[in-house]
């Protein structure tokens, strides 16, 4: 899969009235927005301490190993695997590592995409609770996800898309109470 800007060919994209469209990744990052992409993306070789403090890349202030140890208490797995190469974690570990890495640059904006893709149901259950965590933290999140059950749990505002094309929005709730959402993706 490949990750990064698409150009446009017309219209702006605005993030907190600054034009971000057609900037390079490296800029998009450091106006405030982040992916933790799909399949984890991990440096296998690298410490799971090494990933981490990949993530804030772009970031000169001071304040990067409190930071780190926050994050370490909300994800405390990753403190006892700080030491160990992110090649040998679980993949809901390395889930979880990316999502932190992903935070570590203190984003506006956090796109989170397909963060289910090809884990066990238990750790999806562990993934949602992450994600329910970073909310209440008040970080914005665009999830992007196909397991629409946890999508819709967790969403406040959701968008169903069938090729390409917006076809139902709403609250996480009205979407599943919604006929043909509860019929086609959630099977009932």
């Amino acid at each position: 899969m490949k990750c990064g800007p698409v150009p446009t060919s017309r219209g702006t994209i605005m993030l907190e009235g600054q034009d971000i469209a057609n900037q390079s990744g490296h800029a998009i990052v450091k106006a405030g927005i982040t992916m933790c992409p799909e399949g984890r993306q991990v440096f296998p070789q690298m410490t799971t301490l090494q990933n981490l403090k990949m993530g804030p890349f772009t970031r000169s202030d001071a304040d990067q190993a409190s930071d780190l140890d926050e994050m370490m208490d909300m994800f405390p797995i990753l403190r006892d695997r700080a030491a160990q190469a992110a090649g040998n974690l679980s993949g809901g570990e390395q889930e979880m590592l990316a999502i932190v890495r992903a935070l570590m640059v203190r984003p506006k904006l956090c796109i989170f995409d397909e963060l289910s893709l090809g884990l066990a149901p238990k750790i999806v259950a562990e993934v949602g609770k992450t994600i329910k965590r970073i909310k209440e933290v008040g970080k914005t999140i665009l999830l992007v996800e196909q397991n629409p059950a946890m999508a819709l749990r967790l969403a406040d505002r959701v968008y169903l898309f069938e090729a390409g094309e917006i076809v139902l929005s709403g609250t996480g709730e009205e979407l599943r109470s919604h006929p043909s959402v509860a019929k086609a993706h959630l099977g009932h």
